[in-house]
């Protein structure tokens, strides 16, 4: 059975509009409020909405490729003549102008010109736009905390990495720096390791300019003030080679091995000759030898560096470091493998008096030694800990001045071309120190940590205002100072002269008093008879201090 329900309504009451209709306002629930009730609720009062009106954003990192750039030369002749004429045939050139000079127009221009050039002159003379009023009046310099950045960091592109065991910067203003790769440990027989050298171009740091490819690793390299296309190189194997930049990364010329020396070339320099050919070398076999690079089959000269001045090769002393100054043509410094620097003088007669002076100066090797730039006598060297400066006015005598010992050994060190009394320390635990002689000579001015590699080289721009630092790892960090370290101050130099011939004179005289005291004590020697002791007492002597030095620790324990 199924059952139905049926619904009926009209189909006009479907959607029929509302009305509405006024009528007075009633009251249909009225609940007093309850104060029991706020117990059981906490009043947020005042409450806090954050809304955020700005748009939403999200961070994203985008890794552009870097710009190839490239160097081009422009080839620039001279222009203002005819097609017809060649500038660089003087007969032309000189036809042509006395055809222009006398034609009318040629006249009436300078005439016309010359009366306002002449005008301007009488104008200028008039008064001296840069006339100094205020010549005595200085300049308030406001005192500037040195400081030094990190600008850039060339890397050797090498995977198995070697050393950059020295700097030598362009002599053309010094827009690109010849690094020396090189690895001094012994035996180092690791597979894949590169022989080359690069010339970096400070504008492109990341990749070599050019590749110095020789035969063995270079050790030292140096341009050529004079012709800056030269760079002479020091290898490791004792060969001394050199390169045309403008003829690309090969060698031009290089000494013979037979002829050569027989340890690594750990000096090199260029010598002011007229052809600016010559050059000369040292290394620890002992010898130092002059070449000239357009005829590099023998040596011109050579010398041995034997103290003893019998000129025997086996009594030599190793040369780990040297130095030139065109300001002291003849003169050579030398840094020996056993601590002591050699003056030498070229334009001695016989290989003995070559060997001018002898410095006893540190306890282990001299890594460098280096004149002032500004005072020729007076010298720089660093070895163990400490760096230490000399003159040569005090022949048999310590060093004038010296900085603090070091926990790390020191390993390189420069002078400041632009301040007589700054020079800059490379150590073995990565720490760049900059000293001011002048200012402060217990702590250097400026201590900064380049790498965590040991720094083994050091050099300074012309101007002083970049330093290079090279690594073990190979990398080489390009340091800029602050101008307070590179700028020159009035009377600087005069008071650096006047600081170091006041050390001079404290060790001349300490140098007489020891002189003095030690004549007195031979003289105390001679007038005392001679007094035989008995060995038997004097061991007992010795015992007997012995055991009661034992007792006193002891005690003090």
């Amino acid at each position: 059975m199924e059952i139905k329900y049926e619904y009926m309504r009209k189909r006009s009451e479907f959607g029929r509009p509302c009305n509405f209709s006024d009528l007075l306002a009633e009251v249909t629930v009225d609940i007093p409020p309850d104060p029991s009730l706020a117990d059981d609720f906490i009043p947020q009062d005042p409450v806090d909405f954050a809304v955020q009106e700005g748009p939403v954003m999200a961070l994203h990192e985008v890794n552009t490729e870097r710009m190839q750039v490239s160097v081009r030369g422009v080839n620039h002749v001279e222009g203002g003549w005819p097609k017809h004429v060649d500038p660089k045939n003087s007969e032309l050139t000189t036809r042509y102008r006395e055809e222009v000079e006398r034609e009318e127009a040629y006249t009436r221009s300078v005439q016309r010109l010359g009366s306002l050039v002449e005008h301007y002159i009488r104008q200028n003379n008039t008064i001296d736009i840069y006339e100094e009023y205020f010549d005595e009046e200085e300049e308030e310099e406001e005192e500037e905390h040195p400081s030094a950045k990190t600008i850039n960091v060339l890397r050797d592109p090498n995977t198995t990495k070697r050393m950059a065991t020295h700097l030598s910067w362009h002599p053309d203003a010094n827009r690109a720096v010849a690094v020396a790769y090189c690895s001094l440990d012994f035996q180092d027989s690791r597979k894949d390791m590169s022989f080359d050298s690069y010339i970096w171009d400070l504008e492109k740091p990341y990749i070599p300019e050019l590749t110095l490819k020789p035969s063995s690793p270079v050790v030292t390299l140096e341009y050529n003030s004079k012709d800056w296309h030269h760079v002479l190189g020091g290898c490791y194997n004792g060969q001394i080679v050199y390169w045309d930049t403008r003829k690309g990364g090969l060698p031009m010329e290089m000494t013979p091995v037979e002829l050569s020396h027989r340890d690594p070339v750990y000096g090199a320099c260029w010598l002011p000759s007229r052809t600016g050919t010559e050059c000369f070398s040292g290394s620890t076999d002992g010898q130092v030898l002059w070449w000239d690079i357009r005829k590099l089959s023998q040596p011109s000269e050579k010398l041995i560096l034997d103290i003893t001045r019998q000129d025997q090769l086996k009594n030599a002393l190793g040369a780990i470091s040297l130095d030139f100054a065109p300001t002291m043509p003849t003169k050579f410094l030398v840094g020996t493998e056993q601590g002591i620097i050699i003056s030498c003088n070229r334009d001695a007669k016989t290989p003995p008096e070559k060997i001018a002076n002898i410095f006893s100066s540190h306890i282990g090797a001299v890594y460098r030694v280096t004149r002032s730039p500004f005072f020729p006598k007076v010298f720089l060297s660093v070895g163990d800990w400490t760096a230490r400066i000399w003159t040569e006015e005090l022949m048999d005598s310590s060093s004038i001045m010296e900085t603090k010992y070091h926990t790390a050994y020191l390993l390189d060190v420069c002078w400041s071309p632009v301040k007589p009394a700054v020079f800059f320390t490379a150590r073995s635990d990565g720490t760049l120190d900059i000293w001011d002689f002048l200012f402060h000579q217990k702590e250097p001015s400026l201590s900064l940590k380049v790498s965590n590699d040991p720094l083994l080289s050091v050099c300074s721009q012309d101007n002083g205002r970049l330093i290079g630092c090279g690594t073990r790892q190979g990398a080489v960090s390009l340091l800029e100072i602050s101008p307070g370290l590179c700028t020159l101050r009035k009377n600087e130099k005069t008071l650096t002269s006047t600081m170091f011939e006041r050390e001079a004179r404290r060790e001349k005289v300490l140098q007489d008093k020891y002189r003095e005291r030690l004549l007195r004590e031979q003289e105390r020697l001679r007038a005392q008879p001679e007094q035989k002791e008995d060995p038997q007492e004097v061991f007992k002597q010795a015992q007997a201090d012995f055991f009661s030095n034992i007792k006193a620790e002891q005690r003090r324990r």
